[in-house]
């Protein structure tokens, strides 16, 4: 695995960066399907603040997840081990579930294929719309400039980002959230096809947010039990 280490306003001596690396094997013994790792080292700008000291951050790259820490330390070395400790404990989290998946029958493709495709939750597209698209029969929608609407200038910074849908569980969807370090986390709930967002509350409690356009008022909904999630 590539580790990158990356700096704002520090320096990374030789001394750090072995001492980085060899607490990194740890990770790539748990996750060795990860692509790369970073480790991003700042130094605050206020010298007299609460926070004196710097910030590491860690994200390892993998194939299906990315899995994020950071923290502050009045020293690099001990930001870097709290964060450490925090990806350790999300790596362990992804190496129990994978290992997990890995001991359930795996479903052959011609197997699939037979039987409709049922047992991997997949509906077989039309033949009929696929010869549509080959051939251009379907019409195409091209936006041109006169779509576009005028942007005006605003103060306020509003950083945009597009991710694929994933349709999972609840409890997927919190296992994501806590592997990067959000307190939020937007998918797309597989029980109901809806996009939802689950939220971290107080203490080990989650929230989930859904939107229905049958109602007016914001509703909590009575499933008769409480979901847990881990």
């Amino acid at each position: 695995m590539d580790i990158t280490f990356g700096a704002k306003g520090a320096d990374i001596t030789d001394r750090f960066r072995a001492y980085a690396q060899e607490k990194l094997t740890k990770v790539t013994q748990l996750l060795p399907r990860a692509t790369a790792l970073d480790v991003k080292l700042t130094r605050h700008a206020e010298a007299h603040s609460a926070t004196v000291g710097g910030r590491v951050e860690i994200t390892v790259h993998g194939p299906g997840s990315i899995i994020r820490a950071e923290s502050d330390g009045p020293d690099k070395y001990m930001a870097f081990d709290s964060a450490f400790h925090r990806i350790m404990e999300r790596a362990r989290r992804v190496h129990d579930k994978r290992h997990d998946h890995s001991a359930r029958r795996r479903t052959p493709l011609r197997e699939a294929a037979a039987n409709g495709f049922e047992q991997v939750a997949i509906t077989p597209a039309d033949p009929a719309v696929v010869e549509a698209v080959s051939t251009g029969a379907i019409p195409t929608v091209e936006s041109g400039p006169e779509h576009e609407a005028e942007t005006s200038w605003s103060p306020v910074v509003i950083r945009q980002k597009r991710f694929p849908s994933k349709k999972m569980s609840v409890r997927d969807a919190v296992d994501q959230m806590e592997l990067v370090g959000h307190p939020f986390y937007l998918f797309v709930d597989e029980a109901t096809g809806d996009c939802a967002v689950v939220y971290r509350r107080k203490g080990w409690s989650y929230g989930v947010i859904t939107l229905d356009d049958t109602i007016s008022q914001p509703t909590e909904v009575d499933t008769g039990e409480e979901r847990a999630a881990s």
